[in-house]
């Protein structure tokens, strides 16, 4: 069994894929484990899982070096009581039944990072929660009771996991920027080219972030820190406010005026889209602690930068 064999659990999706293709260029061995093993999975070997029950895709991960999860219905909808269901199940089914496959290894990998949500931490207009002291908890004005409920539970299902010889890592992810058609950045260019990149309700509140490849990279530096274990914010040292974001996006775009979206606007415009003001609300003031401890080095430590990079191709 390959030692450089890692196993990626829900990678068919876009965060998925980038690290797929990230780490088959490295020269590992990758195995993607997929509810739609036919979707391109960045040249990766792939096999069927259904995220519950035990099958033959847990023989993967005899001997594998890494397991890495990102398994979990989008969070990009309404909460309406059945999304809420199978966004809390599909997180949590998928986390036992993979700490089930580990405990019936003979040979079990020897990490296990598990997908997480910077979301977890308190909605902060000042302080930033790093992963030493960060506050964890729900507030009213950015309703977030329900993020912050699913991702305690995400973690403590890992935590909880009988697996005494793997090393478990949580990956306290902000928002991935990456080039490819769908995501947020994909997204926000759109809104700015049409004029309607302005603010998005105060605009104070704080946006964290990571260029798809300081992610990619900040995974493969914690599959290789054997001495590094629990919760890892993976975000770029660089938080910066919406109305920043907005304004340094409109400017290396050439694009002069943005029209703001107020708090109206914004619930209505989630109503049409089907979707939550949480997403874009919350402020998420979160930096990378134990990365910078750890002496990982950014390569896009700015918005600037990895925006500049995203635009020119370079990311």
């Amino acid at each position: 069994m390959s030692e450089q064999r890692i196993v990626l659990a829900g990678g068919s999706g876009y965060l998925g894929r980038i690290l797929s293709r990230y780490l088959t260029s490295r020269g590992c061995e990758v195995v993607v484990l997929s509810r739609s093993p036919s979707r391109n999975s960045g040249g990766a070997a792939t096999a069927p899982w259904d995220g519950e029950t035990l099958g033959p895709w847990s023989q993967h991960l005899e001997g594998a070096r890494a397991l890495v999860n990102l398994a979990g219905r989008s969070v990009d909808c309404r909460y309406t009581r059945r999304n809420r269901h199978e966004i809390l199940q599909s997180r949590l089914r998928s986390t036992r039944v993979l700490g089930e496959a580990i405990a019936g290894c003979d040979n079990p990998p020897s990490v296990w990072l598990n997908a997480s949500t910077a979301t977890i931490y308190k909605h902060s207009l000042d302080e930033p929660n790093d992963d030493l002291t960060g506050k964890i908890g729900a507030t009213p004005e950015a309703k977030d009771a329900f993020s912050i409920e699913v991702a305690v539970a995400w973690e403590q299902a890992l935590a909880e996991a009988p697996t005494p010889a793997t090393r478990k890592v949580a990956l306290r992810a902000a928002m991935v920027l990456f080039p490819d058609k769908g995501g947020v950045f994909d997204v926000l260019r759109r809104l700015v080219r049409l004029r309607l990149g302005g603010t998005m309700g105060s605009g104070d509140q704080y946006v964290s972030w990571i260029a798809d490849e300081d992610f990619c990279r900040a995974v493969d530096f914690l599959i290789d820190r054997d001495d590094i274990s629990g919760p890892v914010n993976l975000a770029a040292p660089g938080p910066v406010t919406n109305r920043e974001l907005m304004r340094t996006l409109r400017r290396l775009c050439g694009v002069r005026v943005g029209l703001p979206a107020t708090r109206w606007m914004l619930e209505l415009g989630a109503l049409i889209l089907r979707t939550e003001t949480e997403l874009v609300i919350k402020s998420r003031n979160v930096t990378p602690a134990r990365l910078l401890a750890a002496g990982f080095q950014f390569h896009y430590p700015d918005i600037e930068s990895a925006l500049s990079a995203i635009l020119d191709g370079k990311a």
